[in-house]
């Protein structure tokens, strides 16, 4: 049974830190790594049950590890979570989210684990994820769904919701989380966080991955404030033996950019809708448009521009990415299960994309694959002339919870079809075009920075009528987190944000 034990820092003085306060407190002598995590296992016996955002608790390997920290670390003594996927941390489970790995125990650390590691961090449970991080928002059936903190009815965003609950709760106040189509960005907006996805190639997926979804997947972290998101970055960035992309290293510490003035920007703005017959919410909208002019009194010239690229890289190009990628990762699970994949080893949805994807060939991946450099032509022309591109992080508020998922007819329709061995001869039907517009729309602004690689943050500046956070989101160069990095310094200064809590 892991169970909490009195804390010795209050609720209210600990919440009143970012990590690297909390590291600062630490090192003077102020309080001990393990009244720190007791305060956070405290907060979390609170507020877990009812938001469901750690999966895994690893209470007593949290305190073990408190009791060991290395005498150094920039984050030295701060308690920490992982996103449960993807990352290794060697003795413990790792589910993904799918009920077929549920005897599968990690025998190493990734590259990053033993970096945030040797960064002091103080790892002490896993965070809830949607199966395979296939969706965005968290609501898996082995674990159930994911509670907005501002709103336990509505979802945190995803796929790394349980992440960004926890840190909106106030149980730490960063979590690891990836990206493969916004997954960082869009649970940050969704619970009002700051929330980094940074270039390919800066951060390794070593040792079990070179890439990820063709190179769109990134990992790093979701924060409350800036100056933490920059700090992690310095401490996991840089290659590993192996890592297929190369990346000039920055010419400072990321951290130190936070600081950083970020000069004359000429910025680009558009909430232009991708699809026509799914219009920006007009709450959307004028978040975008109240940072434009937040961004004219600062002294950038900001300017609107059509959406420089085509709604069919979306939702041809990179959801025959998503088709074909799942249908290896339910190769990759036979592989430890030692048997074929059977319809109850995952859930249904993650089950007809896997069979979808065997009605596509080896072109056809090719081919889209292909256009995914058209996007990288398009966005680097914009760079041309704009230091920054502005957009909605989502086109839309944080949904209620179950919005996404199937109805009662669909889902028999799906069974249906299954039945008949008929989901693999789907290829080129309206059901396909109709299910790639419904589960893209909502990420349409975010997954283009994962197919070209860029860096793009999701800043808290706006929250609607009712008290829901509505993030805005930026893209640079490939390669220039330091821009983003000063003007989100900039903007936290102009519009804080890190006082903003739910009331729970």
């Amino acid at each position: 049974m892991q169970t909490s034990r009195p804390p010795a820092l209050t609720f209210a003085e600990y919440s009143k830190h970012d990590a690297t306060a909390l590291a600062e407190l630490v090192r003077k002598g102020e309080v001990t790594p393990v009244e720190l995590l007791e305060t956070a296992i405290a907060r979390a016996d609170v507020v877990n049950p009812k938001l469901n955002a750690i999966v895994t608790p690893l209470y007593d390997k949290g305190r073990d590890m408190a009791k060991q920290l290395p005498t150094t670390g920039s984050f030295r003594g701060v308690p920490f979570l992982l996103k449960d996927l993807e990352l290794e941390w060697a003795g413990t489970p790792l589910r993904s989210g799918c009920r077929g790995y549920g005897n599968y125990v990690s025998p190493i650390d990734s590259e990053v684990v033993k970096r945030l590691k040797a960064a002091g961090l103080v790892l002490f449970g896993k965070t809830n994820t949607p199966e395979f991080g296939l969706t965005p928002y968290t609501e898996s059936k082995l674990y159930g769904p994911a509670r907005n903190p501002w709103k336990p009815t509505h979802s945190p965003g995803g796929s790394s919701g349980g992440s960004a609950v926890a840190v909106a709760a106030g149980i730490v106040p960063a979590a690891t989380a990836s990206d493969g189509g916004g997954s960082i960005r869009i649970p940050a907006a969704c619970c009002g966080l700051f929330g980094l996805k940074p270039s390919r190639g800066r951060v390794t997926l070593g040792p079990n991955f070179s890439e990820m979804w063709g190179g769109a997947v990134v990992s790093h972290a979701i924060t409350r404030s800036v100056r933490d998101s920059a700090g992690l970055l310095d401490a996991i960035a840089g290659p590993f033996t192996g890592d297929p992309y190369g990346i000039a290293a920055p010419e400072w510490p990321f951290v130190q950019e936070v600081r950083r003035e970020p000069g004359h920007l000429r910025i680009a703005f558009s909430t232009q809708a991708l699809m026509e017959a799914q219009p920006t919410d007009p709450v959307c909208v004028k978040a975008v448009q109240d940072t434009a002019r937040l961004l004219e009194s600062l002294g950038h010239t900001v300017e609107e521009v059509p959406l420089p690229y085509e709604k069919s890289i979306v939702t041809k190009a990179f959801f025959l990415n998503v088709l074909s990628e799942t249908a290896a990762t339910l190769r990759d699970l036979a592989e430890f299960l030692g048997r074929p994949v059977r319809r109850d080893d995952v859930e249904l949805n993650t089950w007809a994309l896997s069979r979808m994807a065997a009605s596509y060939s080896a072109e056809d991946v090719a081919y889209q694959k292909r256009r995914w450099n058209t996007l990288n032509r398009n966005m680097g022309q914009l760079h041309e002339t704009y230091d920054v591109f502005l957009t909605p992080t989502l086109p839309r508020p944080p949904i209620a919870i179950g919005t996404f998922q199937n109805t009662a007819t669909e889902e028999r329709m799906l069974k249906l079809v299954d039945a008949v061995s008929g989901l693999k001869y789907l290829k080129g039907s309206k059901l396909v075009d109709e299910l790639a517009e419904k589960s893209l729309n909502y990420i349409a602004y975010t997954v283009i920075t994962n197919m070209t690689g860029q860096p793009s943050m999701s800043v808290p500046l706006h929250w609607s009528a009712d008290g829901l956070p509505i993030g805005v989101m930026f893209a640079a160069k490939l390669g220039d987190e330091a821009t983003l990095l000063r003007l989100a310094g900039q903007l936290e200064q102009a519009q804080p944000w890190f006082e903003k809590r739910p009331a729970l």
